[in-house]
């Protein structure tokens, strides 16, 4: 996926590699050791309806290309490709397919799987978006099956015409109905890729965490995973989609395509760009953006903020964000250079800008947090991403679910001279692709915390429990014991480290005088994709 040089040979004969799976045969490729199957269709679907098995067929297919990506209502610019690199592919409703990478091709090997949920919110994205998608180093590494798969997104994957009738009764959740039937696929079918289906370890960033999060209150999903991974997929002050804002957003788009009861099929074949344009107008004029439909039927509602279902409460799970996230790009701190050479004045009066009357006290706040890092750092810290992680893992706990284990991304990176981690800088690191990205490798640093990061999440998929030799313990979290696995150029494990400062954060950014100008440098770091 990411540019990588080839220095192994890569095989794809007529006869090897190929795998026999309930459908039919499949033909991969094979690079010195592990073997990849790209663009696998997992299901059918028609516009609007539910996910379908895919018919078998007589000979091999070549799962060589990766297949197709939903499309898209708005693209995102790319402006962070230099910190976030992007890699964009062919847009089609037709976007059911999987990406397998595994060690093994033989059957009763029983190596845990690990599965891929890509961000984007629930409108953009794909599973080979982003160049730290790849799994090819993350199964080398922890001989683990690797998985990445694409849905439907936006108006087709999560568009309520329920009030249209029992046939469109679950549109608003078709997107959550795809990942149910990727996790059922894995099942059927993952034991002939060497992976065992009693292992399943579900994982996503961003978008991605929030659709692992909507799946833990999903029954159709249960037993389809054993474990589940969030990375920066929660956020504090979120509220559920309910059923009567998704309807109405439905009613609004089936009226702005002249739609009625009698004629609403014809939304099934109006053309995307059609469909995509009145989805856009009526999500802006309602307020009602795209999401899982809070049900009570097919789905229960974010853990965040609703019981968790006893189904679930079993499966153990690792939660956690990035000390950044968004707050650099919201905040607009705007100054000359970069933050590591700002002198003590410029410092002082962005706190007195950003904190107000609890500057000082934020600086004693951030010393004692995170004593080897510089001061000026709180001012890009992110508030509701680490919240929202850290009390997730205390939820848990409280309502007598399975471990939860919470963890915060800290690795300044070099870029601008030093840029604490922004939304998706993690991703590389559990991935083992550190080192082929450009503006957060550092040199006999990034080497060892791939290591340390990516070991935990292979640990975590074995067994659930993500400690590992080579890293410090790691306790699971609770609200007395506050534990937070930090990972930085020394990994360690700190207790209520951050509470202190994270109580005195604004909620939201306090605008100062030193707003946006064209002759200055943005000193905290780039801007992020979702």
């Amino acid at each position: 996926m990411y540019p990588r040089k080839l220095t192994r040979s890569v095989i794809t004969n007529p006869d090897y590699p190929v795998v026999e799976t309930k459908g039919g045969k499949l033909r991969g490729l094979w690079e010195e050791g592990v073997f990849l199957f790209r663009g696998v269709q997992y299901a059918t679907a028609k516009r609007f309806h539910m996910p379908q098995p895919v018919q078998p067929w007589e000979g091999t297919k070549e799962a060589i290309i990766y297949g197709p990506v939903c499309k898209e209502i708005h693209t995102p610019i790319a402006h962070d490709e230099y910190n976030v690199p992007h890699y964009h592919y062919i847009q089609d409703e037709d976007c059911l397919y999987l990406n397998i990478w595994t060690k093994h091709i033989e059957k009763g090997v029983k190596r845990p799987v690990m599965v891929w949920i890509h961000g984007g919110g629930f409108s953009t994205g794909s599973s080979i978006e982003l160049y730290a998608y790849d799994g090819m180093e993350l199964c080398d590494f922890g001989d683990v099956v690797v998985v990445s798969l694409n849905h439907r997104l936006n108006c087709i994957g999560y568009l309520d015409l329920s009030d249209f009738g029992e046939e469109y009764r679950y549109t608003g959740n078709l997107g959550q109905a795809d990942l149910v039937a990727a996790l059922q696929w894995i099942h059927d079918n993952i034991d002939a890729f060497g992976g065992d289906p009693g292992n399943v370890t579900i994982m996503g960033q961003s978008g991605g965490g929030g659709k692992v999060n909507a799946l833990i209150q999903t029954p159709a999903a249960d037993g389809l995973y054993h474990r589940a991974v969030i990375q920066s997929g929660l956020m504090t002050g979120s509220k559920d989609l309910l059923p009567e804002r998704s309807k109405a957003l439905g009613r609004a788009v089936a009226a702005e395509l002249g739609l009625t009861q009698e004629t609403i099929h014809e939304i099934e074949t109006v053309p995307y760009y059609i469909l995509a344009r009145a989805a856009q107008k009526a999500s802006k004029e309602l307020g009602v953006g795209w999401s899982p439909v809070k049900d009570m039927d097919y789905y229960y509602g974010s853990g965040l903020t609703n019981p968790f279902r006893e189904e679930t409460k079993k499966i153990p799970m690792l939660v956690g964000s990035v000390l950044g996230e968004f707050d650099q790009n919201y905040n607009q701190v705007y100054a000359p250079g970069s933050k590591n050479e700002w002198d003590e004045a410029l410092v002082n009066r962005l706190f007195d800008e950003r904190f107000g009357e609890n500057a000082q006290a934020v600086k004693d706040a951030q010393r004692k947090a995170y004593p080897r890092a510089k001061v000026v750092d709180a001012i890009f810290t992110n508030k509701g991403g680490r919240i929202a992680a850290r009390d997730y893992c205390f939820k848990r706990f409280e309502e007598g679910c399975a471990p939860a284990y919470n963890w915060l991304f800290n690795l300044e990176c070099p870029l601008n001279s030093g840029t604490i981690p922004w939304h998706n800088a993690e991703e590389a690191y559990m991935f083992h692709n550190a080192c082929y990205l450009e503006a957060s490798y550092i040199p006999g640093v990034s080497e060892d915390l791939q290591d340390q990061m990516t070991g935990a999440w292979v640990a975590f998929a074995y067994t659930g429990d993500p400690n590992h030799v080579g890293m410090a313990t790691w306790d699971a979290a609770t609200k007395e014991n506050g534990a937070c696995m930090i990972f930085d150029v020394r990994t360690r494990q700190e207790f209520h480290h951050d509470d202190e400062l994270i109580s005195l954060l604004p909620d939201k950014p306090i605008m100062g005088s030193n707003s946006r100008a064209p002759e200055t440098t943005f000193g905290g770091g780039p801007r992020q994709s979702l």
